[in-house]
């Protein structure tokens, strides 16, 4: 019945559909047989089929007030650039994946864009960016946010379409443009009276991006989830703009609190375990330490995922910036964290009498571009010398690739903590790389846009709200649970006088992860080199190695280097 079609770029919700609709051909499959063929594009099934089900339901579809298809030709279109802001918790992440179990940004996109006619697809379930001239600066991964992601599409505009010059009928079917009124070269065009005085011509009105637009941000952000929101857009970007081929850099943080996860009191610590850092807290100032060894030109396929189908061959990327940089005014008051057995006394960590914690903190990076899965590799290494686990100088030594030719099989941090903070896209040549972008951000055109009634800051508030309540709660039950119990009673005999002698390990995440005797990170099993991980990829498409598979790709008209350097 659908041979041919290809659904493996449709929305989830096309999909869904379709297959309502192939359940009631089922039901009635004369009828379905009687509207012929249902062919590729779903609307072709049953729109045309004037029967009904056996409960006298009518299997053609009533049509909805707005169905109307939209006639291209009645308008203009403009490439626009958009700044988004996402929270990545729900999603499974940026680019749209037909085999995804949770529905992705791109998806949601297109949606927002394809209802609200700024683009008019042939086939609107089938998520098909290629002739919107859409690109997109990053490519987040599951659960991953981002407040500064850009994108760039041509979408429908306001602006009028150029006038056709007049035509008039001749001999056969031919028409040409009628010469009597159009100026010779050099002449104002200027229309005449009867009587052969000049009419004045009434001049066009400039067109005016933001009287007369379209009000595309507040389009969008009506039609998308309430963890996405478009910030801004350009109403000019350079002509042939690519938001990934022109993005200069780009800017993540990766958030975590100090102590990093709940330490334990140190009447229960056990009289073994050595550690350089209490349990629970980082030293900020070796990671710090350890964070600036980033800065600079390195290879770093010891950081990062190696992709089997990238075939990438220069893991060098260019550090601007790496710091660790504490968030002021967020912290939230656990009164247990007070005391001072809970508080930590090794270097880098001491905490002054009345500060409250948990304290925020964010691994800072700015960089031209990044390998796949490269921050969250350098989180982790971050956060084992935070945990006194290893020395800042771990951090050259897998940088030393020569010496260290094939990654430690190290656990990456967790992906929710981390966000693509900003995309930045500077004049050629500018050594202090400011953005050169013109956005326009919601507000700057209509300031009830941004404070009005269903404004930006009340969507952002509703949603910051409902999670402020969540923390409140959740610390005040965690204040009432601290503060319940006098574990010095040991009313059990049998209960142990220390804690289990087991490393815990903090990888970013919501809670520690017990390891029990730690490994360092130099004497954990390696993973295959890069080169080695193509040729056994290679060899499984049968290609004798990685190289002829090269060769190979280079031939097709598609392909191009970018293909197999992609960022994270």
């Amino acid at each position: 019945m659908d041979k041919g079609t290809d659904y493996s770029r449709w929305t989830k919700e096309g999909l869904v559909k379709r297959i309502k609709e192939l359940e009631a051909e089922c039901k009635n499959p004369a009828a379905a047989r009687a509207a012929g063929s249902s062919g590729d594009a779903p609307e072709a099934s049953l729109a045309s089929v004037d029967a009904s089900l056996p409960d006298g339901r009518s299997l053609k579809p009533k049509k909805k007030k707005g169905d109307k298809k939209i006639d291209p030709s009645k308008y203009s279109t403009r490439l626009v650039a958009f700044k988004l802001a996402y929270v990545g918790k729900n999603y499974g992440g940026y680019e749209f994946q037909s085999s995804a179990t949770l529905s992705t940004i791109e998806e949601e996109l297109w949606k927002a864009m394809v209802k609200s006619c700024l683009i008019w697809p042939e086939k609107p379930e089938e998520v098909k960016w290629d002739d919107w001239e859409y690109s997109k600066c990053g490519r987040t991964d599951r659960g991953v946010s981002a407040f500064g992601q850009v994108i760039a599409a041509r979408v429908r505009s306001n602006r009028p379409l150029p006038k056709a010059k007049e035509t008039v009928a001749v001999e056969g079917d031919a028409m040409k443009v009628n010469d009597s009124d159009v100026p010779a070269v050099g002449e104002a065009s200027v229309p005449k009276q009867a009587d052969g005085e000049e009419t004045p011509v009434e001049e066009e009105k400039p067109f005016d991006d933001f009287k007369d637009e379209l009000q595309y941000c507040r389009i969008l952000n009506r039609l998308l989830p309430p963890d996405i929101r478009v910030l801004a857009w350009c109403p000019a970007p350079p002509a042939g703009f690519s938001a990934r081929h022109d993005c200069r850099e780009r800017q993540y943080r990766y958030f975590f609190t100090q102590p990093a996860y709940s330490p334990i009191p140190q009447s229960l610590e056990n009289p073994k375990a050595n550690p350089k850092v209490k349990d629970g807290w980082l030293d900020i100032d070796a990671m710090r330490k350890a964070a600036k060894k980033f800065e600079g030109a390195h290879d770093f396929r010891n950081f990062c995922k190696i992709d089997p189908n990238k075939l990438i061959t220069n893991f060098e990327r260019r550090i601007f910036e790496c710091d660790i940089v504490e968030v002021k005014d967020t912290e939230s008051a656990l009164l247990y964290l007070n005391q001072a057995e809970f508080r930590p006394s090794s270097t880098g960590t001491e905490v002054a009498d009345g500060t409250k914690c948990p304290k925020v903190y964010y691994f800072h990076v700015r960089g031209s571009a990044f390998l796949w899965h490269q921050i969250r590799c350098m989180v982790a290494v971050i956060f084992m010398v935070g945990q006194g686990l290893e020395a800042p100088e771990i951090v050259d030594q897998l940088l030393d690739y020569k010496a260290q030719p094939r990654r430690p099989n190290y656990v990456l941090a967790s992906e929710y903590p981390l966000v693509l903070w900003d995309c930045v896209f500077p004049k050629e040549g500018d050594p202090e790389r400011k953005d050169a972008m013109h956005w326009v951000y919601l507000g700057e055109e209509n300031p009830l846009a941004k404070h009005g009634a269903n404004g930006l800051v009340d969507d952002m508030w509703e949603f910051w709200r409902e999670r402020k309540m969540d923390e409140i709660l959740s610390s005040q039950l965690l204040n009432l649970v601290t503060g319940m119990a006098d574990i010095n009673k040991r009313l059990d005999p049998r209960a142990p006088h220390c804690v289990p002698l087991s490393q815990r390990m903090f990888e970013g995440g919501n809670r520690e992860r017990m390891v029990g005797k730690y490994q360092p990170v130099l004497q954990k099993s390696t993973l295959p080199s890069p080169e080695e991980t193509y040729d056994k990829e290679a060899k499984r498409k049968g290609y004798a190695s990685a190289a002829v598979w090269r060769e190979e790709r280079a031939k097709k008209p598609k392909f191009t280097k970018d293909a197999m350097d992609e960022g994270e």
